[in-house]
């Protein structure tokens, strides 16, 4: 899946002459911590909520509120923003932003297509994301764990045993790595008219089941 796909679209921007009370009125208002600076509809920078933080006068300030307000009108984005900023493409795979992110240690990637800023992608996407593929918001559904050899056709003949019970499989996750067994942990998350007896009849066929768990 591409990041167009999680991406939000209505990204609320700035410009570089916003001052910081706007910012933080808009950060407040719209419920975000990210702000990208655009220029003719061109990043140039990202404010964050860490730079609104550092800008912002202390709590232990003796300034007066009207000195702080001076102050803060003076404080502008281009003066706070993030020069360098770390981007992607509408057709980056969901799991390179991910790597991304990881990588470059920070929690959004604004979009950018043909140099204009179309969407951004934040850690809460990601995270959405992640949720949605393990199925984990399903109702009436049982959550398996279970090892399995780090084999051709492992996979497919659990599968294919798992319909043959009656089972449908709504999502199935499973590490590259394993684990200390040497094995390879595989969720799987179906619906059946008997859960709990399919999750027998598979410990009956062999399977290391590690966990059963139903969500009604």
């Amino acid at each position: 899946m591409f990041v167009s796909r999680i991406m939000i679209r209505q990204v609320v921007t700035i410009d570089a002459n916003t001052n910081l009370i706007e910012m933080t009125q808009l950060m407040k208002e719209h419920n975000i911590n990210h702000l990208p600076v655009l220029e003719k509809g061109r990043l140039i920078g990202l404010v964050c909520e860490d730079e609104i933080k550092l800008a912002a006068p202390s709590s232990v300030s003796t300034l007066s509120v009207n000195e702080a307000n001076y102050l803060l009108d003076k404080v502008t984005a281009k003066t706070i923003m993030q020069r360098k900023v770390v981007t992607c493409s509408p057709d980056t795979l969901v799991e390179e932003a991910g790597l991304s992110l990881r990588q470059n240690q920070i929690t959004c990637l604004p979009v950018v297509e043909r140099d204009q800023l179309v969407g951004i992608v934040t850690t809460g996407d990601l995270l959405d994301f992640f949720l949605d593929i393990t199925g984990c918001t399903m109702e009436e559904t049982t959550r398996l764990a279970l090892h399995l050899p780090d084999k051709t056709g492992e996979l497919t003949a659990l599968t294919e045993l798992i319909n043959r019970l009656g089972g449908y499989i709504a999502t199935i996750v499973s590490p590259v790595h394993p684990d200390e067994t040497g094995l390879r942990i595989v969720i799987v998350r179906y619906r059946a008219q008997n859960p709990h007896q399919l999750a027998e009849a598979l410990i009956k066929e062999g399977y290391d089941v590690i966990s059963e768990h139903r969500v009604l």
